[in-house]
């Protein structure tokens, strides 16, 4: 049970803790930013004997991934077993306290050295007035005294100040010795009740995520285990396959669903850590198989274009459970769940309660039970017309881009692959997102089209960047896949490549863009029904709400409690 206990530390025995390096700063805290004005109204209050605020330091003997000092300085590292204070709230100001009474040269923001030696008493000046300053031009040397100078004490150089001089520096020291710095300590807290309550101190900045959080509680020196140095790896290591976008948010809903079947931020905070660890290289060996049957199976050749990054989710599951690839009626099984969350919004709200109905599901398939769905799917050519218009950030958009990426799309020049890269589909506006009748074709030779028809996923094919810039631009279809005919016989199957029939049956030669739509939607229904085991509750819904890719947002706001 976490404890709150007020305290109050003497100025000397702050200083002694850091020295010691007992006093750290957690790695979810910002940078030191205050400089020398900052620091000099801190100690101006303390020399007046005004309140500064309360610190508050969480006393723990957990090991977290911290390798922050105060003001980032060559400081101690704590032995094994003793505890350390964590700053919660009060980092700025201890910062400046003990770089001031130090007269250390801390680098801000990992740029600006700043000489907190240069932190000056008046000692002409009354309470009245700033008394601690950091502009001593025109000043009598022996009317001001540096802070650092006031308390190492030098006895030769106090001599060579006035008696009254040497009066004052005896009060101001005086008053510092016996300042009182409040302080609450936090004890006997887990790392997400210290996080916690530093978010909520920290209401105006940002919050502390769910990863965030799992970072810090599972850092382990004794087994090398960093969770953010993990991520970063698995990242890495998916980069040759092109599935570095996955969210550090789907790998903690993968490893707490293999773990318990509930990937709530309220459970994921419950997993203890050496569970985590210890369960940390299935998880991924997991997830690595499921990329590899996404990109060989269904073949999505990068991770972008993955209707939801939380489908990885329970075909992670399946493989932890499995360990091989499905067949028969088990993959065909698989194959529809897929298409069906991908067509019918499944994960466009509540993930974590859906992805919770869906692991059961996969035990069923495994099992070879019967599988019942919550919603239903509709693959006709009218439903894509209504529900078409082109956003990448639709789940929806997304399944009918892979299944255009799994045909292998040939360039319509030579037939080379068209190459797929995540860098390449961030957004609509992406060279490699061609509209195959141009909009600027299209607005000049259609003025009375509507927007919708014109962005519409039927309208767009998959090709490599030069091509869409510099050869095909707002040229019309008949003159540039024309064009394209005399270098390439075989245009046919380039276009074949991209789902669209031959120029002469689908409106290409003639420009005949209402054709071309018509005859495209129909080819994009075939192949979605050739994907999904079509029930008598699918294709009779009427609309499709909007959904975006929630699993991708940041971790906080991608966690239910």
């Amino acid at each position: 049970m976490a404890t709150t206990t007020p305290s109050h530390y003497k100025y000397s025995e702050l200083i002694s803790e850091i020295e010691k390096g007992q006093v750290k700063i957690p790695q979810f805290q910002r940078e030191f930013v205050w400089d020398l004005k900052g620091s000099a109204r801190l100690l101006d209050s303390i020399f007046k004997n005004y309140p500064i605020g309360t610190f508050i330091f969480w006393r723990t003997n957990d090991r977290l991934r911290s390798i922050r000092n105060i003001g980032n300085l060559d400081l101690p590292e704590p032995r094994d077993g003793e505890f350390i204070t964590y700053v919660l709230d009060g980092q700025q100001r201890i910062t400046s306290l003990f770089a001031s009474l130090k007269g250390v040269k801390i680098k801000r923001d990992g740029k600006h050295e700043t000489d907190y030696s240069k932190i000056y008493i008046d000692l002409v000046s009354d309470e009245e007035n700033t008394v601690v300053i950091t502009d001593t031009e025109g000043f009598d040397a022996k009317s001001i005294i540096s802070v650092k100078d006031l308390i190492e004490q030098d006895f030769d150089l106090l001599a060579t100040y006035s008696k009254d001089m040497r009066e004052k520096i005896k009060q101001y020291r005086s008053t510092l010795e016996s300042y009182d710095f409040s302080v609450i300590e936090v004890k006997n807290a887990e790392i997400e009740v210290a996080t916690d309550i530093f978010t909520r101190i920290n209401v105006g900045g940002r919050s502390l995520s769910l990863f965030e959080i799992m970072v810090a509680k599972t850092y382990d020196i004794e087994k090398d285990f960093d969770l953010a140095q993990k991520y970063i790896e698995l990242l890495i290591s998916l980069a040759p396959s092109h599935y570095e976008t996955i969210s550090a948010a789907t790998v903690l809903q993968t490893l707490a669903m293999i773990y318990k079947k509930d990937c709530t931020r309220k459970e994921i905070l419950k997993i203890p850590k050496a569970d985590f660890i210890e369960m940390w290289d299935a998880t991924i060996d997991s997830i690595k198989a499921t990329i590899d049957y996404f990109r060989s199976y269904y073949r999505i050749p990068v991770s972008r274009l993955l209707p939801y990054n939380a489908l990885i989710v329970p075909f992670s599951y399946y493989f932890y459970k499995q360990k091989v690839k499905p067949t028969g009626e088990v993959q065909r099984r698989l194959e529809d769940f897929f298409w069906r969350a991908s067509l019918g919004a499944r994960y466009s709200s509540g993930v974590e309660s859906k992805l919770a109905s869906d692991i059961e599901k996969i035990e069923k398939f495994i099992k070879n039970e019967p599988v019942k769905y919550e919603w239903s799917i509709n693959t006709t050519a009218q439903f894509i017309e209504d529900n078409g218009y082109f956003r990448t950030g639709r789940s929806y958009i997304k399944a009918i881009l892979s299944i255009y990426a799994s045909l292998t799309p040939l360039s319509f020049d030579d037939n080379a692959k068209v190459t797929i890269d995540n860098s390449w589909l961030k957004i609509a506006s992406s060279k490699n997102y061609h509209h195959f009748f141009p909009k600027a074709f299209l607005k000049k030779t259609r003025k009375d089209i509507d927007e919708f028809y014109v962005n519409h996923i039927a309208n767009i094919t998959i090709v490599d960047d030069y091509l869409n810039k510099n050869k095909i631009r707002a040229k019309a279809p008949s003159k540039y896949i024309g064009a394209f005919s005399k270098d390439n016989p075989d245009i046919n199957n380039a276009l074949k490549t991209h789902l669209i029939g031959a120029p002469d049956k689908v409106g290409i030669v003639d420009d005949d863009y209402d054709k071309f739509f018509s005859k495209r939607i129909s080819l994009i229904s075939k192949e979605l029904e050739k994907r999904v085991i079509l029930t008598d509750a699918d294709n009779v819904i009427e609309g499709l709400d909007e959904d975006t890719e929630v699993d991708n947002i940041s971790d906080e706001e991608g966690f239910e409690e």
